[in-house]
């Protein structure tokens, strides 16, 4: 059916051409999430090349996570020409490919301790369980990063160094919590601020600009959500941050 110049085609023909269901589309009419481009003077639906492009971007947020509701905000901030949301989906089923691959590396891994014996069936799945949760954090914390800062962060980040790093962190927290009754500016509390100042630079790879935006994930620390929350007790922070500014005042 042409009008104004333009192609459109009835629900059940535009299902049937976009490889979904009536029943879809009705779906997601009622959820406002894909409204018809007009209707028939009968009041039957019709649907054009706009509303397909729109499908498709829907399709693809929906299929690498996204919630409906989500899907809705996030094409109603904007329209995207073509190429950039195929661009922009492209990266988000690469990130969701990249963390995928960690976690069946974290499986496999898993599968060769339990055949050679060198560990435990619990030792095997929390190890499963360590890298899935680390995804799962580094989720929420990403929003605190540009997408720039992100691939940097990601280009260092392999597995291996993300094992170091959440157990070179984990033992220094332990570390600070035994000695909160230190001195802030005595020798060993300086010895645990300078591990501390060494793992920001692992971390940061000396990008201003990261450790700004992580001091600015920190400072947010009230709106944190309960779950996953970075693992760093209140007191370690405070103890740190003591320690720091009595180094500052040397």
């Amino acid at each position: 059916m042409a009008k104004q110049g333009k192609q459109f085609y009835l629900a059940h023909e535009f299902a049937e051409r976009a490889g979904v269901t009536v029943r879809t589309l009705h779906h997601y009419d009622r959820l406002g999430l894909l409204k018809p481009a007009a209707y028939t003077e009968t009041g039957y639906r019709l649907y054009g090349e706009s509303e397909l492009t729109r499908l498709e971007q829907i399709v693809a947020l929906k299929f690498v996570g996204f919630p409906l509701k989500q899907i809705t905000s996030l094409l109603d901030q904007g329209t995207l020409d073509l190429p950039a949301t195929l661009r922009f989906q492209r990266q988000i089923v690469e990130e969701k490919r990249r963390r995928l691959d960690q976690a069946l590396q974290a499986i496999v891994q898993a599968e060769e301790m339990l055949v050679s014996e060198s560990a435990g069936r619990w030792e095997a799945l929390k190890k499963i369980i360590e890298v899935i949760e680390m995804q799962e954090k580094w989720d929420w914390v990403k929003q605190y990063y540009t997408k720039e800062q992100l691939d940097e962060l990601a280009k260092r980040g392999t597995p291996e160094r993300m094992e170091h790093g959440q157990q070179a962190w984990a033992e220094l927290i332990h570390d600070v919590q035994a000695s909160l009754g230190e001195d802030p500016a005595g020798e060993k509390a300086q010895a645990l601020a300078a591990r501390w100042q060494a793992l920001i630079d692992e971390f940061t790879g000396g990008n201003l600009e990261i450790r700004q935006n992580l001091e600015r994930l920190y400072a947010d620390r009230a709106n944190w959500p309960a779950e996953p929350r970075p693992m760093v007790p209140e007191e370690v922070m405070e103890f740190i941050q003591k320690s720091m500014a009595a180094k500052k005042r040397r």
